[in-house]
């Protein structure tokens, strides 16, 4: 009997995944908490609260931070892996996003951009790494390796369930800070259970595993550039708050429109940089090819998807009847139903994909991909409907909404899974990191286009609403439809990759 079979373990896996476990599941708590707040807390007057902004900038500064919290996970990823080693950088991430979510609590609108900024800061350094170190507890890989990262995943929807439920109803029974202090007093307990309880973890990602062989005594001149980093964030907060403070303008929206093409060109020069310089084989071409597409693909379901915090809660907050059982519940409750449904509807895909390939009926990855754009056009069709409703002077129901995000988490759980592997499987060895970094590029576009996007719903336009609704359901049902009827020329690409 080896030494691993003899420790302790927690439901027949490392002890260490507890610790992982409840560490993700206090940061979605509190990030999927104050993501049901933001865009809400933005728009709301001044006299209730809010920030007063319109609807165009709202949208662009949530755009802004959800795509920031996206890029950051690729400098974090290096932190961890050249300097300081994942364990600590969950531990700095952790105590980065818990001073974020306290300065957003502060009754300021002066305090409110650091606040933002940390937690973008934060999450960089804490979500990649806490992932890395679950591959790390499981050294022979195999199926229980699988296991014990769906168990992970079920710690990550759990706390943006319970988030987005708790962070919201404090919001709206008390106020907007209350509920923005919530989301750090459960950062907090994630701090303080990963101190505790992280002797389990052992020697996984205690380590740099990336730190170059220098001359004993020879600094890594990586942590130069790491504090010149960090200057540079404290320069921008310092520049953020002296904006507020003179009252000078904010363009956010102007902002996320140069942001989103600087985006699209690093992605395009990083693709011809690899097509024309990278040496590809015949093989390796074609693949590459693949992964544009996806990228592509992903980008724009994430645009549609990411309307949840955005265009979908400022839905359910002016148009939605939001009575049930007797009481009114509050507009950024409906952000749990996407957790609650992944948890409840997970293990009926997984099983599904199983059976299907059991009968050689597994769709391939390019058709998954088109059947996640298909869902998520479903589910906004949906919302072409209620959304006429409201044109006509009617309250939309809640089920508009619960069945909008049945269907986007059905088309989650169809792309989603699909599109990390799938990196993984299709790219030049040699280029491995570098597409996982462009995968989470197309994510990041995705963030900023939803928020862009979002920016349009104003209420000034009611009569428009529908017309939006329908033209994201015409992009993203668009790209279903052409990635569906080019899935066996996508596939013949792929070659042998499953």
């Amino acid at each position: 009997m080896t030494e691993q079979n003899t420790r302790p373990t927690w439901f027949g896996h490392p002890r260490g995944l507890s610790t992982l476990f409840f560490t993700e599941m206090w940061e979605r708590f509190s990030y999927y908490g104050m993501r049901a707040l933001l865009m809400l807390f933005m728009v709301d007057a001044i006299d209730k609260g809010g920030m007063g902004i319109d609807e165009s900038n709202a949208g662009a500064i949530y755009g802004l931070y959800t795509a920031g919290v996206y890029l950051a996970c690729l400098p974090g990823g290096w932190v961890a892996d050249r300097l300081i080693g994942a364990q600590r950088s969950v531990l700095v991430g952790g105590i980065i996003i818990t001073l974020g979510h306290f300065t957003l609590a502060i009754p300021s609108t002066k305090t409110f951009f650091i606040g933002l900024i940390l937690v973008v800061v934060g999450t960089g350094f804490l979500k990649p790494n806490v992932s890395t170190i679950v591959g790390q507890l499981y050294p022979e890989g195999g199926a229980r390796r699988d296991a014990g990262f769906t168990v992970f995943y079920m710690g990550i929807n759990l706390g943006a369930m319970v988030g987005s439920i708790v962070c919201s109803e404090l919001a709206t029974g008390f106020s907007w800070h209350m509920g923005f202090a919530a989301a750090g007093v459960g950062m907090v307990f994630g701090v303080i259970q990963f101190v505790l309880t992280s002797r389990h973890l052992g020697g996984a990602g205690s380590k740099p595993e990336g730190r170059p062989n220098l001359p004993e005594g020879e600094k890594d001149p990586a942590w130069y550039l790491l504090w010149g980093a960090g200057l540079g964030v404290l320069i921008l907060m310092l520049i953020m708050g002296g904006v507020i403070n003179v009252g000078a303008e904010f363009n956010a929206l102007s902002i996320a429109q140069y942001t989103t093409y600087v985006i699209v060109g690093i992605a395009a020069i990083f693709f011809f940089y690899v097509f024309v310089f990278g040496k590809l084989n015949s093989t390796e071409a074609k693949r590459t090819v693949v992964i544009l597409i996806l990228f592509v693909a992903s980008a724009v379901f994430w645009s549609g998807f990411e309307q949840a915090g955005s265009s979908l809660n400022l839905f359910a907050d002016r148009h939605t009847d939001r009575v049930m059982f007797g009481k009114e519940i509050s507009a950024g409750s409906f952000q749990s139903l996407n957790p609650f449904f992944i948890i409840t509807l997970a293990p009926l895909f997984a099983a599904m994909w199983v059976r299907l390939a059991k009968k050689q009926l597994d769709p391939s990855m390019p058709a998954k991909f088109a059947i996640g754009l298909l869902l998520l056009a479903a589910g906004f069709l949906v919302m072409v409907f209620a959304a006429k409703l409201v044109v006509a002077g009617k309250p939309a129901a809640p089920y508009w909404l619960v069945l909008t995000y049945l269907l986007h988490t059905m088309g989650e759980l169809c792309l989603s899974p699909v599109g990390l592997s799938s990196v993984t499987k299709l790219a030049p060895q040699r280029f491995v990191g570098q597409m996982m970094g462009i995968w989470f590029l197309g994510g990041s576009l995705g963030n900023l286009i939803a928020g862009l996007v979002a920016g349009r719903f104003s209420p000034d336009q009611l009569t428009e609403m529908p017309n939006l609704f329908l033209q994201i359901v015409l992009i993203s049902g668009g790209a279903g439809l052409f990635l569906l009827l080019f899935t066996k020329p996508v596939k013949s690409l792929m070659g042998d990759v499953k």
